[in-house]
């Protein structure tokens, strides 16, 4: 999975800046960056989202902001027929600078300051969902005010930052290709058993040198990685399906369903059974 740099350059931003609206079967995109801000709102779709070191589910309603050369991609679940679908804006720090001098913006420079890690905005009011679904209809000085009036809005939602404060894009070549080969790798399998010598030797280093390689690119432990990648899967399940604590811990790849019991509370600050609980009266309440 590695991550390339995106070209949206030349007459992308004759219009000041780029609106994208998706509706495609499945999000596969590839890994990669670009120097342009980023917003986006999931439309409809189901499947996991990467920022960084980030891993997390999505569904209708993720709006992330996403910063300059910060490595992301979507990837939906393609056994869930459905269509999936996204707004799509971006912005360059040239276009935005020229409203960051004034005193009006300064809670706007404050979030895009800290979106170099990816922020996550758990719940944008019907306003704005309403105007990025709807910008792309607009034109000239009206398209500019809509998305300004996106801007103040996003200033006064509460957001989560996404990227962990020790990951830094990788820019070394040999690093890149090695870091997003194990990526790859943990993300096609972290439902089975994987151990660290068959992921070490896939980069061709020892297993001591992968893990402080591993820990020095994203700042956490590949076991603690593997965890976060299995604890999203694990939470989809307990939303989604019927199956049991049991056959989830098992099916997400966790051997001793105390250890998964152990590892989802310290992920979640709640067991499966209470996110299970709390996840569908959240789902009542929207319907």
């Amino acid at each position: 999975m590695k991550a390339i740099l995106e070209d949206l350059s030349v007459d992308a931003y004759v219009n000041s800046f780029r609106i994208n609206q998706y509706s495609i079967p499945h999000f596969e995109y590839k890994w990669h960056y670009h120097p342009e801000f980023e917003l986006t709102l999931i439309e409809s779709g189901v499947g996991d989202r990467f920022i960084g070191d980030s891993f997390e589910r999505f569904q209708k309603g993720d709006l992330v902001l996403i910063g300059p050369d910060l490595p992301h991609t979507w990837m939906s679940d393609k056994e869930k027929n459905v269509v999936s679908a996204a707004v799509v804006i971006q912005f360059s720090s040239h276009f935005i600078e020229r409203f960051l001098a004034l005193n009006e913006f300064n809670q706007l420079k404050q979030i895009l300051a800290i979106c170099r890690q990816g922020l996550y905005f758990p719940k944008p009011s019907i306003e704005i969902i309403h105007k990025m679904a709807n910008i792309s209809q607009t034109k000239g000085i009206a398209r500019i005010s809509i998305l300004l009036e996106i801007f103040d809005m996003l200033t006064e939602l509460e957001y989560q930052v996404l990227a962990s404060p020790f990951y830094q894009p990788i820019k070394n070549e040999e690093n890149e290709w090695r870091i997003n080969t194990v990526f790859e790798y943990m993300l096609r399998n972290s439902s089975t058993a994987m151990s660290l010598k068959d992921v070490a030797d896939l980069i061709h280093l020892s297993e001591s040198a992968f893990c402080k390689f591993f820990k020095r690119m994203t700042g956490k432990t590949y076991s603690d990685y593997l965890n976060e990648i299995r604890i999203g899967k694990a939470c989809s399940l307990l939303t989604e399906s019927d199956k049991t604590i049991a056959e989830i811990g098992f099916q997400t790849g966790f051997e001793s369903i105390t250890y998964f019991n152990r590892v989802f509370f310290k992920k979640k600050a709640r067991t499966p059974s209470e996110f299970r609980k709390m996840s569908r009266n959240r789902i009542e309440v929207l319907a």
